[in-house]
């Protein structure tokens, strides 16, 4: 096997993914108790008498993709040989320690059932890394990235991955992650409520108000425009900035489309598609035909000012009446487990991109 000169973007995106999986078995953090039994009891029980074929499936491709890039990484440190049984290891053994600490929260039901999916899960997705590695399909990527990115080029991929599913939570505006700040203030208000500190907390003197449909333009333009010029600091050839830039605009639309299916049903799947939000696709078109040109490190600079400009257009309106409703049906339904997934990638997707362009503008 032939390892590329490029930093692989697998490892970061293993680390990724771990951290979604363990804020996926331990949600919502809460009521933590102790049952006096044991707590690998569950490892012997009897199988569960009843389940769906959900829960099967989604504990099968939970771990899959970990599994695929613990494999990946290892199959990019020329760990070739052990790379499969490290990689089912160390998933399996994750999985055991988010069912044992399981049995501490009341909400959650460790399973014997679901620690083998997701051990099965995890192996089918090593199996997967390794049989691209065989067919060559893996190194064709690296080839890839050799001709379209940079060699420093890990961070914006890792970004530019995570950007489709952070928009598939329901979110105010079409593509317009980051709208924290009311949440945030609600939050640390309930965590400080009945404590001295809460006199501390810093209050508004004015209400935040509803976006105008000139705003909404502006914030859905940028929102489109940010995860292209991350792109394009990683991107030199003008012709290959011309596709990247289409692709960027389709995958906005479906995600955002998809988004809107999951949460209000397939019958409103373009409900979202209003004025605002057509004109701002156009304008994030626009602008992003105007930007191609600009060098790499120009490209980091300007993705830095649209990100601190959507930041604070998002963060100076509440969230929507309807927004606060399908927040309620996604809690209670069964995108519960997932629901803490989407919302911490919206929140803070923007933000690890205001750090990764920073660092990158600053970097010579």
């Amino acid at each position: 096997m032939r390892l590329d000169k490029h930093q692989t973007s697998a490892w970061p995106l293993a680390l990724t993914t771990i951290c979604l999986v363990v804020y996926a078995s331990l949600y919502p953090f809460s009521d933590w108790r102790d049952q006096g039994l044991s707590p690998f009891t569950f490892i012997t029980a009897p199988f569960p008498r009843y389940w769906t074929s959900f829960d099967v499936g989604i504990n099968l491709l939970g771990y899959a993709p970990l599994g695929f890039l613990l494999a990946l990484s290892a199959l990019r440190s020329g760990r070739a040989r052990h790379a499969i049984s490290m990689a089912a290891l160390a998933a399996a053994l994750l999985s055991l320690s988010m069912e044992t600490l399981q049995n501490y929260l009341p909400t959650r039901v460790p399973s014997n059932v679901d620690l083998a999916l997701n051990a099965l899960g995890a192996w089918l997705g090593a199996c997967s890394a390794s049989l691209l590695e065989r067919m060559g399909v893996l190194q064709r990527w690296n080839d890839f990235r050799a001709r379209w990115f940079a060699e420093d080029a890990r961070g914006a991929l890792v970004l530019l991955a995570l950007w489709p599913p952070a928009l598939l939570y329901p979110i105010s505006v079409p593509l317009g992650l980051g709208q924290v700040l009311e949440r945030l203030e609600l939050a640390l208000a309930d965590a400080l409520s009945d404590t001295p500190f809460l006199d501390w907390l810093p209050v508004r003197d004015i209400e935040l108000q509803p976006m105008m449909p000139s705003t909404e333009i502006v914030a859905v333009a940028l929102g489109g425009l940010i995860p292209c010029l991350i792109g394009y600091s990683v991107i030199r050839a003008l012709a290959r900035r011309v596709r990247f830039l289409l692709l960027m605009l389709l995958t906005g639309f479906l995600f955002t489309a998809l988004s809107a299916a999951l949460s209000y049903g397939p019958e409103h799947v373009w409900s979202w598609l209003d004025m605002p939000a057509r004109a701002g696709f156009v304008g994030a078109a626009v602008l992003m035909l105007l930007t191609l040109w600009v060098p790499a490190r120009a490209a980091a600079a300007l993705a830095l000012l649209a990100l601190a400009v959507q930041l604070t257009l998002l963060n100076q309106t509440p969230d929507g009446p309807y927004l606060a409703q399908t927040l309620q049906i996604w809690e209670q339904g069964r995108f519960i487990r997932f629901n803490g997934l989407g919302q911490w990638l919206g929140w803070l997707w923007p933000f690890a991109a205001l750090v990764y362009v920073l660092l990158r503008f600053s970097r010579r």
